[in-house]
């Protein structure tokens, strides 16, 4: 990886990652612990339940697509530290689902929580809806899902009500691994204890969200996800909530998932009233930066990564999400939803807080609007730098990547005047 007088970082070692002498001495000692961290869903279930002396996983029907996957990771080359990392992460996923389970016994009346409508935003990455997420939730108006948080939901029995929550001392040594091993990942996607996260990393308990195939390329895998229902994985998604809600408060929900492009139906459908803010920019320096990002994380379980094929699939996933899009978008109505396009974002933030503040029905206060600008003021874009992308780095053909993304953009440029048509254009290219 180099540091160029351009401006941006070039990530030169795509295919075949280098890490720094401290990276690489903290690889070799993960690689030691590999032997005694296999892919066996039997044994993943037993570690969950001797770390949280719990035995009720809660619904059985998740176990079908953990063994699809699962399987799957078996057949990939994975190196050492890679084994270690889905090894924890798996086990990890299946006590939140113990935890989950055990509150839900105890506390029944968690399940009686009236949720109030979610702010939902829906984009492709890199389409403005990490910063839209961000800024919307540095408001007392919402409640949010720290990252700490969105990985342990639940607390284990012998930690609830310890202070400082040791959740968030886990998280803190798990951001400072990430960075040793991938420095360069904050530039695309800045990841800290307690930014902002997605609830794609509550929908992994129940094995069925698109962070599953953004963590490795796994093609059968996300032929099956897409292809099956995702209404009971969304409803297990909406018990979380109430959940979360019941033991650390929080009113309405601002939640973000590029995934819900191609889930309106159920989204609709098991959120009632929910409130959807959608995000559109030019689909192709987009796809460009999802796949530098994809591609470069590959290293966190692969010496050698196929660059190319990596790039093809996720081509065809944000395709395919667009599409979702284009044929869904008017399932949620004019009176619960808004278009915002990048540029129009970036040019007027705080409008653009006004916006979604008026469309959900929410007062934009003082202290939320002082909040938001002291957001604004040190997140500025491009703080940490920026990554060179090119269709050609991914072996992609400029020409035949923005073909693919024609009808979405001819769509978007058709749209009723919900976004101003010359803010559309200069979004769009």
């Amino acid at each position: 990886m180099t540091d160029t007088t351009d401006g941006f970082i070039h990530l030169d070692d795509l295919a075949e990652p280098r890490y720094s002498p401290a990276a690489q001495q903290l690889r070799e000692m993960m690689a030691t612990l590999a032997a005694d961290c296999p892919l066996d869903t039997d044994i993943l279930h037993a570690r969950a339940r001797e770390a949280t002396g719990l035995d009720d996983f809660g619904p059985q029907d998740y176990r079908e697509r953990l063994d699809r996957y699962v399987a799957e990771l078996r057949e990939i080359d994975m190196h050492g530290p890679g084994i270690v990392n889905f090894h924890a992460q798996l086990v990890q996923w299946l006590k939140n689902r113990l935890l989950l389970t055990d509150l839900l016994a105890r506390h029944p009346e968690i399940e009686d929580i009236e949720l109030v409508a979610p702010v939902v935003i829906a984009g492709l990455p890199r389409s403005g809806t990490t910063h839209l997420h961000n800024m919307l939730a540095s408001a007392p108006t919402f409640r949010s899902l720290p990252y700490w948080e969105s990985v342990e939901p639940f607390p284990l029995p012998a930690e609830a009500g310890i202070e400082p929550d040791p959740r968030v001392g886990r998280m803190d040594v798990a951001v400072q691994t990430m960075d040793l091993l991938m420095p360069h990942f904050a530039l695309m996607h800045e990841m800290t204890t307690d930014h902002v996260h997605e609830e794609i990393q509550l929908l992994a308990n129940d094995f069925s969200t698109m962070l599953m195939d953004t963590l490795a390329h796994v093609p059968r895998w996300t032929d099956y996800f897409w292809s099956t229902d995702q209404t009971s994985s969304y409803r297990y998604l909406v018990t979380q909530l109430k959940a979360l809600q019941f033991l650390r408060g929080g009113r309405r929900w601002i939640l973000k998932s590029p995934q819900h492009l191609g889930q309106l139906p159920v989204l609709d459908e098991v959120m009632p009233g929910v409130v959807v803010v959608f995000t559109h920019r030019d689909p192709v320096p987009v796809a460009l930066s999802m796949i530098a990002m994809v591609t470069y994380s590959e290293r966190m379980h692969r010496d050698k990564v196929d660059v190319p094929t990596v790039a093809r699939a996720w081509v065809d996933r944000l395709e395919h999400l667009l599409n979702a899009c284009v044929r869904d978008r008017d399932i949620i109505p004019t009176e619960r939803s808004a278009d915002i396009t990048f540029d129009a974002f970036m040019a007027d933030e705080i409008g653009t807080a006004e916006r979604v503040y008026r469309v959900a029905g929410e007062p934009l206060t003082e202290e939320s609007r002082s909040a938001i600008g002291r957001y604004l003021d040190g997140h500025r874009r491009g703080r940490h730098g920026r990554v060179y992308t090119s269709a050609e780095m991914f072996g992609l053909d400029p020409e035949e990547l923005r073909d693919r993304f024609t009808p979405y953009m001819g769509w978007m440029r058709n749209r009723p005047a919900r976004c101003s048509q010359a803010k559309v254009t200069s979004a769009l290219g």
